[in-house]
């Protein structure tokens, strides 16, 4: 209110009490004696008032001005003074309003007389505006634009006609009213008030032949492109057509263009874009790039400006003649003609590529059955088209149209059929109505209920087959069929998602990755699921049916386990123990253990130390000391798992392999305690339900305990060394004694938990997602819940810690990024990968990398910045490993090749496996050469590859009787790795001595 000085206040009787209390200790008024309809007047004294701000940086903001502007004044007389306009002098202003923020933040921009007559009488020029013509009130009051039609108007004895709301909303009625009954002459709208009035009545009374319209200025939005302007002309339309442009900051238009009658005569097809123009009068226009220097070729942000044409922002007493303002507008220059490109706020990523969401817009409206259209991106997930159509039954043809003119990543998920575009009061499309129009569209189409499973399976097979573009002729679908293997990728599959969530009339946890890497048949059991849970299903023999979440057996929460041996004792919660704990990626967590790593052959310096805590994410193996441990313990191997390839510098042998009962897609979890390393013990769990802990060394089972349901999630150790952390497919997080197995505490979240957790040194709190859409902090000594927080899609991979910058990162199928404080849970920033998020991210000192399903690694800084994108032609579910040095990326993809990237996003080597790779690689030392590195991966065909790490070369192979989705670890000569044929292994790596050595342990 002081802002504008605003000197009169009607308040309802009803409010006085409220109006007083609230306004008392900012405002001297007195009360006016008039009374209207309830109201009374008040009348507002300004002088000598301080209005307390609410918030405490804009006060600073304003004292900061105020210091500013005293500084300024007293070095005038030292230097030439900067010439100001001031909002304080007297008939400064001609009027203040508001932006409606849909082009961006929402502003009080306060408009001196100086910057908005040259529009004014620039138009009146240039449209020829005499006393005959009749110009249309298009924009309401609160819309900056109306002041030009207001005084173009009566400044040159012109008609305006005003229309009452009633009849703007009805396009037929405007129609008639504007160019039948009261014959009007200029008409500047925005594009969607245009393409209201439907591209038939556009051609037959808006711009026919007779039509009175002699302007038609079209601004406020991207321009139509020339294609759909041509095709909405009658034959021997003479309206002039302008693109007029500008922001409301500086008020009102900037630039203008007449489309040459040449063009818009023309028969032959025109797919260049309209061009800016000049400059209005008294404006100035430059294009910068992103240092901020004005450029004459190129793409570049535009700025307006002009010696008067300047405005008062929110709290600006006084601005410099001159001052550019950035438009948030994007244009690219070519031989000095300027063309939009789009606004910084409608530029999306979606599968890993920027898009404008005006392309979309431009090219659906260029299809002859579409009517109108507009484009949204709902819940920055998904890629809406809404259409005004000629024809209901052109919503299949319409798709397949915009397949063969866009990009694969600008086609949209959804076509949704509407009969009008809903617009704001400015004349321009609403996007919140258009969400709500979306949101009305799922719940209806969800009203359409199943009739049994019989029914689901032949619509599965329909939307299969629709999917895949796949003849509904074609032979009956195997029940084995994937997705992948029949022409799926990641577009179709979120298309897929979306059609099968729309057909049961509810989200289906999980059934993304399910699509991705499952048969048919197990798409339909898990939907089966989630649809009819309380029926009797049959399902495939490897896929278990999730239990409830509050189906927690007696034995369950009793703390008793199958097999308990007592190895280490548990010390109390607060004493840290020293110990190593290796994890997939080549992700250590060391503590306590500078001496034990040195008498290894372990660096210190090589450790990021931090207060007697070191973490170090790519790990250097000692080489191998002597002998195995107790070769009389290693289980017989039979014949179906001798090496494939008999490599020169490096041979495989099993040590040991222990039966789990069922898959193990896990990953080990390898804990070396630092008191005595021969105790050093594998956590890994399986299908099976069962999480176990193995001797390293001998195979040996330690314990074993039961779980709620099917595991997947890897384990993860400790602060204190004492409790091992699980999710488990029931919903629950499971904390276990290491020692023995026993139960110390569950957690539950709302949905399956297939994440990994990880463990912050510095606090010993624990970080884990479900697939809930929550990422959840857990301090396990208290046993609670530190904070939740939503992410914005399932969180399937698994959080990565950075202590410099103090981040935490989590990734969702919702294609988010997110970076968190870990200390209080908040978002620092979240990034939209624009596609499903499997891989897990990794972050190094400078970088945190991701694999996407769309086939793109992603480099981003830790102030959530993108820096570079690698592409593969498959997707990447493969977590990022980094080398020791920091100077390398190793991930896989399921284009079966092993990558390595240098970390400015170059490729240095790629090597070809013989299936997809869905591990993550292991980066160690070899041990019979402690200068050189390897790595070690797992292909899903069951495969063990060992590569030279600088170079890629292989060093050796060995395939498993089963398919592998499980991680290596690798510690001195061993490797332990989980298989799909129900086993967790371990491996001797074995050089051409050990070979000789223990070839005769092994007869």
């Amino acid at each position: 209110m002081k802002k504008c000085n605003l000197k009169y206040i009607l308040v309802e009787k009803a409010h006085i009490s409220k109006f007083k209390s609230s306004y008392e200790a900012l405002l001297n008024y007195d009360t006016l004696t008039v009374e209207h309809n309830d109201l009374i007047l008040f009348r507002l004294h300004w002088e000598n008032v301080e209005v307390s701000l609410v918030l405490n940086d804009r006060k600073e903001k304003f004292e900061k001005g105020k210091m500013t502007t005293s500084m300024s004044s007293e070095s005038s007389s030292e230097e030439k003074s900067e010439e100001l306009v001031d909002v304080r002098l007297k008939h400064c202003l001609a009027y203040v309003l508001h932006t409606s923020g849909t082009t961006g933040i929402p502003k009080i921009v306060r408009v001196p007389h100086a910057c908005i007559v040259p529009n004014i009488q620039h138009f009146r020029v240039l449209f020829e505006v005499t006393h005959e013509d009749v110009l249309f009130l298009a924009s309401p009051l609160t819309f900056d634009p109306s002041v030009v039609e207001i005084f173009v108007a009566l400044s040159s004895g012109a008609s305006l006609l005003i229309v009452p709301t009633s009849v703007k909303v009805v396009p037929s009625k405007l129609a008639a009213v504007l160019f039948s009954r009261h014959r009007v002459t200029i008409l500047q709208a925005t594009p969607t008030l245009l393409r209201r009035f439907g591209s038939h009545l556009i051609k037959s009374t808006v711009l026919s032949t007779s039509t009175s319209l002699r302007i038609l200025a079209l601004g406020g939005e991207a321009f139509p492109s020339l294609t759909v302007l041509k095709s909405w002309r009658g034959v021997g339309n003479k309206t002039q057509i302008f693109n007029i442009y500008g922001i409301t900051e500086v008020s009102s238009w900037a630039t203008f263009y007449r489309i040459p009658e040449k063009i818009l005569n023309s028969t032959l097809k025109c797919e260049l874009p309209v061009q800016l123009g000049f400059p209005l009068l008294g404006t100035v226009v430059e294009v910068r790039d992103t240092n901020g220097v004005t450029i004459q070729e190129g793409n570049g942000q535009v700025f307006l400006g002009g010696r008067n044409r300047v405005c008062f922002l929110d709290g600006e007493m006084t601005v410099p003649l001159g001052t550019m303002r950035a438009t948030g507008d994007f244009v690219t220059i070519k031989d000095g003609e300027i063309f939009f490109l789009g606004r910084k706020d409608s530029q999306i990523k979606r599968h890993g590529k920027r898009l404008n969401l005006e392309l979309v817009q431009q090219v659906a409206e260029g299809l002859q059955q579409v009517e109108s259209c507009a484009v949204t991106w709902y819940n920055q997930e998904k890629l809406i088209l809404f259409m005004v159509t000629k024809n209901d039954l052109v919503k299949d043809y319409i798709f397949e149209e915009l397949q063969k003119h866009l990009p694969s990543h600008a086609v949209p998920d959804e076509l949704v059929l509407i009969n009008s575009l809903p617009f704001t009061s400015h004349g321009k499309v609403d996007v919140s109505e258009l969400n709500k129009i979306y949101l009305n569209y799922i719940n209806l189409k969800s009203e359409c209920k199943l009739n049994g499973k019989e029914e689901l399976w032949e619509k599965l097979h329909h939307l299969w087959k629709s999917v895949l573009n796949l003849s509904e002729d074609a032979l009956k679908i195997p029940d084995e069929s994937l997705f992948l293997n029949n022409g799926g990728d990641s577009l179709k599959s979120i298309r897929l998602l979306s059609e099968i969530e729309n057909l049961v009339g509810t989200s289906v946890p999980g059934l993304l990755e399910i699509i991705l890497s499952s048969s048919i048949l197990e798409i339909y059991n898990h939907i089966l699921q989630t649809v009819f849970p309380d029926k009797d299903l049959t399902l495939s023999k490897n896929h278990a049916m999730k239990r409830k979440f509050s189906d927690v057996t007696q034995e369950e929460t009793s703390g008793k386990s199958l097999h308990q041996e007592s190895v280490v004792p548990l010390h109390c919660d607060n004493e840290i123990n020293a110990f190593i704990a290796l994890s997939r990626g080549s992700q250590i967590l060391s503590l306590k253990t500078d001496r034990y790593l040195t008498k290894l052959g372990h660096c210190p310096s090589d450790l990021i130390s931090q207060t007697d805590i070191q973490i170090r994410e790519s790990l250097n193996t000692p080489p191998l000391i002597g002998k195995s441990e107790d070769p009389s313990c290693v289980v017989e191997v039979s014949e179906e798992e001798t090496p494939v390839i008999r490599a020169e510098k490096m041979e495989f042998r099993v040590r040991w392999r222990s039966d789990t009962g069922k898959c193990v897609d896990a990953s080990p979890l390898v804990v070396i305690p630092a008191i005595d390393k021969s105790s050093a013990t594998v956590y890994i769990g399986s299908h099976s339900r069962i999480m176990m802990a193995v001797d390293l060394y001998s195979g040996k089972l330690k314990w074993e305990q039961i779980l709620g349901d099917r595991i997947e999630s890897s384990a993860c150790v400790s602060k204190c060394g004492n409790f091992i952390v699980v999710g488990c497919y029931n919903g629950l997080v499971y904390v276990l004694k290491s020692n023995s197995g026993e139960k110390y505490w569950m957690f539950t979240t709302e949905d399956a938990v297939k994440s990994s957790a990880t463990v912050d040194p510095t606090t010993g709190l624990l970080y884990i997602g479900s697939h809930d859409q929550h990422a959840y902090a857990l301090d396990i000594y208290k046993k609670k819940c530190v904070w939740k927080l939503k992410c914005g899609g399932t969180v399937f991979s698994s959080p990565c810690l950075s202590l410099i910058p103090y981040h935490l990162y989590f990734a969702t199928l919702g294609g988010f990024l997110l970076a968190i404080n870990p200390a209080t849970g908040d978002r620092v920033w979240k990034h939209s990968c624009g596609k499903p998020l499997f891989s897990s991210p990794r972050c190094c000192l400078q970088y945190i990398f991701i694999g996407c399903v769309d086939g793109n690694l992603l480099c981003f800084t830790h102030f959530g910045e993108q820096v570079w994108q690698f592409s593969t032609n498959e997707p990447i579910f493969s977590s990022p490993c980094t080398s020791a040095s920091e100077q390398e990326i190793f991930f896989g993809s399921h284009d079966c090749f092993i990558y390595c990237c240098s970390m400015k996003g170059h490729l240095q080597w790629k090597f070809e496996t013989t299936s997809r790779v869905y591990s993550t690689p292991f980066v160690f030392r070899n041990h019979n050469h402690t200068n050189e590195m390897l790595l070690a991966a797992a292909s899903t065909d069951g495969k063990l590859w060992i590569l030279e790490s600088k170079s890629g070369q292989l060093q050796s192979v060995y395939e498993l009787p089963g398919e592998v989705f499980s991680s290596p670890v690798v510690w001195e000569s061993m490797l332990i790795i989980g298989c799909r044929n129900n086993y967790v292994y371990c491996l001797d790596l074995l050089g051409d001595k050990d070979n000789e050595v223990q070839s005769l342990e092994y007869t």
